[in-house]
Order: C-alpha cells, then structure tokens, then sequence
C-alpha cells in the first residue's frame, strides 16, 4: 500500500527527496516533518541567489527607425551616440559631428589634391586620347605599332664595341 493510495496526510513526512529550487535550480535542504513547500518558498524569499539574465543586446542604435542591436557599445567619436555596425560611420548616420569635422577637413583635402596639377575639367575619354580616329584605326595603328617593334633585329651589345 502506497501513501498516495490512501492520500495520506503525513506523505511529506515519509518522503527523502531534496526538493530543488526552480529559480537557481540548487537543492533546498528540507528537515523532516517539515512541508518541503514552505521551505522552497522561504530559500526563493531570502537565500535564493538568483539573478536575472542580463539581456545580450542592450546596445541599441539611435538611428531613427532602425532596430539594430549590438553585444558591444559602438559610439560614434564625433557625436558621441550609440550605433549599430550598420551605422558606425559618421557618413551613415547623418552625423552632426561630422558635418563640423568634414567642413573643418575641407580646405586640407582641397589643398592636397589641387596641387597635383590635374584639372578637374580635363576628362580621358577614347576621342581625347584617339583624336578623330575610330576604335578600329587605333586598334589597326597599335597592331602594327607592336609588331614594328617586336620585329625590330636585337643588337648584340658587344658587336658594338671593337677592341684594337
């Protein structure tokens, strides 16, 4: 005869189980004769070391919209925001910082590459190079432009040099 059989009130008392904690999943040491319950509900109350999980993502993005989540703050150096990697860039999120640091940088670009002496109104197309003549002339010209100069006898440098 079982003690569930019969619903005996005293079946706790019997029991040898060590009842764990569904928090902390950690074994609850229970005394006889005591409601394993009671004591379950007293270690959640007071010595339960349970914590809850700490989201993962928690860096989100500050860009209108977007719903990118990060593990690791990316923050932008010039307006200091949080970003995802998407928008890390100050160009890609509109950053106002940036519009500052960019104007700030122009004159130094502008100086680096107007001194290299290209105009920016020259333009390398096929007719500025070719002239007035078609792909097929130029093609024509550099064929027997290179075999002009394949065909070419090899001089032996020390058939010019004459020892007396």
């Amino acid at each position: 005869m079982s003690y569930s059989s019969h619903q005996c009130q005293s079946a706790y008392k019997k029991s040898v189980q060590v009842p764990m904690c569904p928090l902390c999943n950690k074994p609850v040491p229970t005394p006889r004769g005591q409601k394993p319950d009671f004591i379950v509900s007293q270690h959640i109350d007071n010595d339960c070391r349970f914590t809850a999980g700490k989201k993962v993502f928690t860096n989100r993005c500050t860009v209108v919209k977007c719903r990118g989540k990060e593990a690791v703050p990316v923050v932008c150096s010039e307006c200091r925001q949080n970003y995802c990697f998407k928008h890390r860039h100050p160009l890609d999120h509109s950053c106002a910082g940036s519009v500052k640091t960019v104007q700030r940088k122009l004159p130094d670009v502008k100086g680096f590459f107007g001194t290299n002496g290209i105009s920016k109104n020259k333009t390398f197309t096929a007719t500025a190079i070719q002239g007035n003549m078609s792909e097929d002339e130029a093609l024509a010209r550099a064929l027997t432009e290179s075999e002009r100069l394949t065909n070419r006898p090899i001089e032996n440098p020390q058939q010019r040099c004459s020892v007396s």
